[in-house]
């Protein structure tokens, strides 16, 4: 993993000297990535969560059929914000001259992203049919996702910290 790291880390260096070059102050650059990261997490994550359990367990069906738009509509903004955040902090890193791929962030980050995917892909496919496993698959994934984005964050700011 250290070769694939260093490897990474250099095709990264130019971006990374492209973003030096406009001078953001030191706190910018350590702490910029956390806190977008922690609206997308924690503003943009709990309203797909809520909005699909609501789209699920609402009785009246205008309600559900707003919650499941909303949750359409917001879930894969949230996936990209995560994504292009993901970029972020490994750049970050290189910024800062730290190493990459190696903290438990970097690797909750990765199955985040991981997880996103499939639950997505689930969506994508109209649930196979709209079966109820693969629905009920694709709403406690993405449940289990919001928890593990909780760690996530907690294992940044641990990290953010420690550097």
């Amino acid at each position: 993993m250290t070769e694939f790291a260093t490897k990474l880390s250099e095709s990264l260096q130019p971006i990374s000297d492209q973003f030096k070059s406009f001078n953001v102050p030191a706190p910018v650059t350590h702490w910029g990535h956390p806190f977008f990261m922690a609206i997308v997490i924690f503003a943009m994550g709990s309203f797909v969560a809520i909005s699909g359990w609501r789209g699920r367990t609402a009785t009246d069906t205008e309600v559900a059929t707003k919650n499941k738009a909303d949750h359409r509509k917001v879930a894969p903004l949230m996936t990209t914000f995560l994504a292009a955040g993901y970029t972020g902090g490994l750049l970050s890193l290189v910024m800062q001259g730290k190493p990459l791929l190696e903290s438990p962030h970097f690797i909750t980050g990765s199955v985040v992203l991981t997880l996103l995917a499939i639950n997505g892909t689930i969506s994508l496919t109209g649930f196979g049919g709209n079966q109820s496993f693969l629905r009920n698959t694709h709403a406690y994934l993405g449940s289990a996702i919001v928890v593990l984005l909780v760690a996530h964050a907690l294992l940044g700011l641990k990290l953010g910290l420690s550097i």
